[in-house]
């Protein structure tokens, strides 16, 4: 990214910067922090962080800003903020990076220290971040740091391996601005990683062709060396892995003792025990070998798609803390199959091959929801339904739903600024939805706020999972009904996380403003669950605001709630680990808090609240089929369309042919079997990205 882009992304961050601030009402700092790590969790170079500004400027200097404690798998992430307050792009350089790390490095050093974690209150940030180092160190295997900074790196720098911590590695990584704003701007989310495989393995990796279409893919099976692996895991970690299988990693799998086992005891048989890898590219580098053949020199965008925990399990098998059960990885070899994708297909392929390939494992459809059509019906929702204006507007605007990151700033990035203005107005910046956002309303409606406080993706992951199944037993629950009162119940939770962030109470005791917001509303929402009774989020809808009354009272709950969940029992010294449990949601409804109960007129009774939702997905299925009129009649236009994409994608069937043929000669009168077989053909190919023609689009086909 030349100079002038990214000072033009620097402005662009200082007002997302300041929007995030306001809205959340938390300072800058805070907002920095979750604007940086919400990025470095969907890169992979963390898991959800927990925030924890613990600092000490004095003697001895320590500063961690975030943590993440992966127990399974023994990895410790940490981040460090470097939050500049100018507007102008300032340069980070070597010595000011080695500061920062040495800051955490200490940390780290007093966190084991029972002096240290005794002499910290255990609601300040510092004993939050200290007591699962305290608390988990046998099972901590490797420290990941990452600094973020606002500031520009004068020199791209890889992540590195700086020694050891606590006895074992410590690996850094900086997310500065260049990476930050390259990572937004990268096509799919992506932040391509280039391994130079001569420099990390000595030589090239012996390969052989084995399979290519028309320039557009180009297979080879490789013999990959266990070093070589545990070497390129260890510095970039999950990082490596497609993003299906990231987050399915982080949320479900151990260590695999099995996989383990043989590491130990027969590494020589690795290769023909193990089912290996299967990994994309976006290219490579091929250099000739001395003996004759082929070798990979370099990898451009390395993704790992099958055989995560594989590749995890070689890292920790070789881990050092092991000592005499160390596996030798020399004698390890794990056969890969490497698949180099044209970059423009990449964000359309991998996902496909990473669902193709892990269908013999456990990672199931939820663990692809990413790309799951719900998120298109949401999207073509958000984009034509306009909500009610808001007292004193003479108009209403719409809320947008993100089903890609990125959507909304790139279309904030293009076009004229009065085109840009008019976004602003039919879109505003405080009426965007993101998929975790979606998970987290809905599940907290749903009385899971021990879910919502595992954070983001795991939250998101449990959300896909019941989303997923009901999907698949009636796609019509999904419809414009349903997308009203996610944005009412996206009104509830932002109006009482603004509520809480400017409370006099909260403002003298600081954190887990999260968890006291989601188990403020599921309380109330249980409560009133006991009295057969809903809050009426279509009045909500209407009004496009919270009324005073439900505000008031959720007001009054949250402090109370605060209190309950800050009472962790003695075992549960992490107030944020104990959020997760079942355990305190059980603490939470069995406390009685007492509140202005001023709420007639805006609840309804839950029997009839659920015959309106009855009626909803009974209308979403007749509107369904209309659509596809609709589609039939574009459809006589031109066909061509259809009959190219289906064609290419290999989506055509006898029977949707034949409808396509009868269309050509202006028969509308289809057979049920061919009108059936087409409409299905036309469900994959929205699916598959093709664009229905506008005079169409009257709703999702279905």
């Amino acid at each position: 990214m030349n100079a002038p882009d990214l000072d033009e992304a620097f402005d662009r961050f200082w007002e997302d910067l300041l929007f995030e601030a306001e809205a959340s009402g938390e300072p800058q700092v805070a907002a920095f922090f979750r604007l940086y790590s919400g990025l470095a969790a969907e890169s992979g170079d963390v898991i959800d962080l927990t925030y924890t500004p613990a600092r000490n400027d004095g003697r001895g200097a320590y500063q961690v800003d975030g943590f993440a404690l992966d127990r399974d798998r023994g990895d410790l992430f940490l981040a460090i903020s470097d939050f500049r307050s100018g507007r102008e792009l300032e340069t980070l350089n070597a010595a000011q990076i080695d500061t920062l790390f040495e800051r955490v490095r200490r940390f780290c050093e007093l966190a084991v220290q029972p002096t240290f974690v005794n002499a910290v209150d255990e609601t300040s940030p510092s004993f939050q971040a200290a007591w699962p180092i305290y608390d988990g160190q046998r099972q901590i295997k490797r420290i990941r740091v990452v600094a973020f900074s606002n500031a520009r790196l004068s020199t791209r720098r890889k992540p590195e391996m700086a020694g050891e911590v606590l006895g074992v590695p410590f690996v850094c990584s900086v997310l500065d601005f260049a990476r930050y704003a390259s990572i937004l701007s990268a096509k799919g989310g992506v932040e391509p990683i280039e391994i130079d495989v001569t420099a990390v393995n000595g030589a090239p990796l012996p390969c052989l062709p084995a399979h290519s279409i028309d320039g557009e893919h180009t297979s080879y099976l490789v013999a990959v060396p266990g070093t070589f692996l545990a070497e390129i895991y260890g510095l970039y970690g999950a990082k490596l892995l497609e993003q299906n299988v990231r987050t399915f990693l982080q949320a479900r799998t151990k260590v695999n003792a099995g996989i383990i086992k043989t590491l130990e005891t027969a590494p020589e048989m690795f290769f023909a025990y193990n089912n290996g890898l299967t990994a994309t590219a976006a290219g490579i580098t091929t250099a000739p070998l001395p003996g004759g053949g082929l070798g990979i020199a370099s990898i451009d965008n390395l993704q790992i798609v099958n055989g995560g925990q594989t590749t995890a399990s070689i890292l920790y098998a070789s881990d050092s803390q092991r000592k005499d059960r160390r596996a030798d990885l020399s004698r390890v070899f794990v056969q890969m199959k490497l698949s180099v994708v044209n970059p423009d297909r990449l964000e359309e392929v991998v996902p496909l091959i990473s669902r193709y390939a892990n269908t013999q494992n456990k990672i199931s459809e939820a663990d692809f929801f990413s790309s799951h059509p719900i998120h298109l019906v949401l999207e073509r929702i958000s984009r034509n339904l306009s909500a009610p204006p808001k007292a004193g507007s003479l108009s209403g605007s719409k809320w947008f739903y993100e089903r890609a990151r990125g959507q909304y700033q790139d279309r904030l990035a293009y076009g004229t600024q009065a085109e840009r203005k008019r976004f602003e107005l039919e879109f505003p910046r405080d009426q965007l939805i993101d998929k975790t956002d979606l998970a987290k309303f809905e599940v907290t409606f749903e009385c899971r706020p021990h879910i919502v406080s595992r954070l983001a993706q795991k939250c998101f992951l449990d959300y896909a999972e019941k989303a997923g199944k009901t999907w698949e037993t009636s796609e019509a629950r999904f419809n414009e009904y349903w997308f009203r009162s996610v944005v009412a119940e996206a009104i509830v939770f932002k109006t009482l996380d603004w509520l809480v962030a400017r409370a006099d109470w909260y403002q003298r005791d600081r954190g887990f403003k999260l968890q006291i917001v989601t188990y403020s509303i599921a309380w109330l929402v249980h409560h009133l669950q006991t009295r057969g009774q809903e809050l009426s989020l279509d009045v909500i809808w209407q009004r496009q605001e919270l009324p005073a009354e439900i505000a008031d009272a959720l007001a009054q709950i949250a402090p109370q709630v605060a209190e309950t969940i800050k009472d962790a029992p003695p075992q549960m010294k992490n107030v944020g680990e104990y959020c997760k449990q079942q355990a305190c949601w059980a603490a939470v409804t069995g406390s009685r808090y007492a509140f202005v109960d001023r709420l007639d007129g805006l609840l309804v009774d839950h029997e009839e609240a659920e015959q309106v939702r009855k009626a909803a997905v009974a209308a979403q299925k007749v509107d369904q089929d209309i659509d596809f009129d609709h589609v039939l009649v574009a459809m006589l236009a031109d066909t061509q369309p259809y009959l190219s994409f289906a064609r290419s994608r290999r989506l055509l069937t006898p029977k949707s042919d034949a409808a396509l043929k009868r269309l050509t000669r202006g028969d509308l009168r289809l057979p049920a079997p061919e009108r059936n077989a087409l409409k299905y053909m036309v469900q994959q190919m929205i699916r598959a990205g093709f664009q229905v023609p506008q005079a169409a689009k009257r709703g999702p086909v279905a």
